[in-house]
């Protein structure tokens, strides 16, 4: 009987060990699903982990689900990943059209939400420089003012962002 609860026991632990290990996987995976009840900040937060994973499609599907929200933080997050997910070599020519008109959209509409924010500010000027790669030299020419200014007005927002003063000494 002693072998017998030995031989339950280790099954149980070895049991309860692959149910935690499958769970921890389901997590890390991210399988990018958000419940209606998720705060903004924890999807920020998943986003964020996505970003830095490089889990560009998982993370264009986490954001574009929030596409009408209210939320700049959001918004901003998802110009970026649809513009990241633009420039993959596997994205087609027409998704690629599409995605970076839809990245400008939310980019826009991140600076309507909230005008303060310097990363909607820096996603802006970039995808509106995209957008002018699909509109011809002379768009992207009467754009280039409107692009300075934004990562101009992105760097008094946030004089510390090593990309947005990259971008302007670039233009």
């Amino acid at each position: 009987t002693q072998v017998l609860r030995k031989s339950l026991q280790r099954g149980l632990v070895l049991s309860t060990g692959s149910f935690l290990v499958y769970e921890a996987h389901k997590l890390i995976s991210g399988f990018a699903e958000v419940h209606a009840s998720f705060k903004v900040e924890d999807v920020i937060e998943q986003a964020d982990y996505l970003y830095g994973s490089g889990e560009t499609e998982k993370l264009y599907r986490l954001l574009v689900q929030h596409k009408n929200s209210d939320d700049a933080e959001l918004l901003w997050r998802l110009a970026r990943s649809s513009r990241d997910l633009a420039q993959l070599g596997s994205t087609s020519a027409e998704e690629k059209k599409q995605l970076t008109y839809d990245s400008l959209e939310y980019a826009k509409k991140a600076l309507e939400k909230n005008e303060s924010n310097s990363a909607a500010h820096k996603w802006y000027g970039i995808c509106l420089s995209d957008v002018g790669d699909y509109e011809g030299i002379k768009t992207k020419i009467g754009n280039a003012v409107i692009i300075k200014e934004h990562f101009q007005r992105a760097i008094e927002l946030n004089p510390k962002d090593a990309t947005t003063i990259h971008l302007i000494g670039i233009w």
